[in-house]
């Protein structure tokens, strides 16, 4: 699933090449990601003339703020990325006009497209069909991110406030960081990479987490965030830019999908158990649970 590093490239590229264009049209042979499907031509109807004003991020939501008071969200899911192009549409299926990467077939599987007044179109592409869509008036968008938690890479955010987090908080640490309700965009990627940046067994406890080890772990959260963002996040699956490109963050991994190979500090073989059904990867020596 893309995280926050992911969408926030997907939003800084939609920013650079979507911004003043207006909706003209929108296509789609999978309903059921539009919130509310049977009313699909409303959608269509209420998208149709409303000018893109600005592309942001919340969590791991890409937020397009429209005329008219409205803003389209979109959230990629397992599988899901956003692209800017232009394709054709033949026998049922977006191809893509231009040769390059997305003519790529992880690319291939669009199924929601929004058609833009300079020709162009933003194209959803999802394997799995998990991403959701949904149009709502910006004013009501605050309701909908109440239960979030704070942004990790906001200049605001500060250690204090981070620290505060964990007051009589309990539970394994990489689950904890995790929880879209503690802090925003942290998935499994990203919370592997900053637990073996701090030195934290993921499996350790929260309660038992000190000031040193918090701000280390504080640190570690916004680097290897920051630096997935640098990067232009990781394609280890099937996420892609809005070019249809890999981003290069998989070669800056320290520790996810290692299991087996050396530890980069000290040498150790990378380790994997499964916390909440999840993968965790982590050095055994650099990341002692006592």
């Amino acid at each position: 699933m893309p995280e926050l590093p992911e969408v926030q490239t997907t939003v800084n590229g939609l920013n650079k090449k979507v911004l003043e264009r207006t909706f003209v049209g929108v296509w789609s042979d999978w309903k059921r990601m539009v919130k509310e499907p049977g009313n699909f031509k409303r959608f269509k109807k209420l998208l149709k003339g409303k000018k893109i004003l600005r592309v942001w991020r919340r969590a791991k939501n890409v937020i397009f703020e429209l005329s008219g008071g409205y803003s389209l969200l979109i959230h990629m899911k397992m599988t899901g990325h956003l692209m800017v192009g232009e394709w054709k549409l033949k026998k049922g299926i977006f191809k893509a006009v231009q040769p390059g990467p997305l003519q790529d077939f992880i690319n291939g599987y669009i199924h929601f497209v929004l058609m833009l007044d300079n020709g162009r179109m933003i194209a959803l592409s999802d394997m799995r069909k998990f991403a959701k869509v949904e149009l709502h008036e910006t004013k009501d968008l605050h309701e909908l991110f109440e239960n979030l938690g704070p942004e990790p890479l906001e200049k605001n955010f500060t250690f204090e406030k981070f620290q505060a987090l964990f007051n009589n908080k309990r539970g394994k640490v990489k689950q904890v960081i995790m929880a879209p309700e503690f802090i925003a965009g942290i998935g499994n990627i990203y919370a592997s990479e900053a637990l073996w940046e701090a030195k934290i067994h993921p499996l350790k406890d929260v309660s038992e987490l000190g000031a040193a080890p918090l701000q280390a772990l504080y640190g570690a959260i916004r680097k290897v965030l920051a630096l997935g963002v640098e990067f232009g996040g990781d394609s280890f699956s099937d996420y892609r830019d809005i070019d249809g490109k890999k981003g290069e963050f998989e070669g800056k991994k320290k520790v996810y999908q290692r299991a087996g190979q050396p530890c980069f500090r000290c040498k150790t073989l990378i380790k994997r158990l499964v916390v909440g059904q999840r993968s965790a990867f982590y050095c055994p020596n650099c990341q002692k649970i006592q």
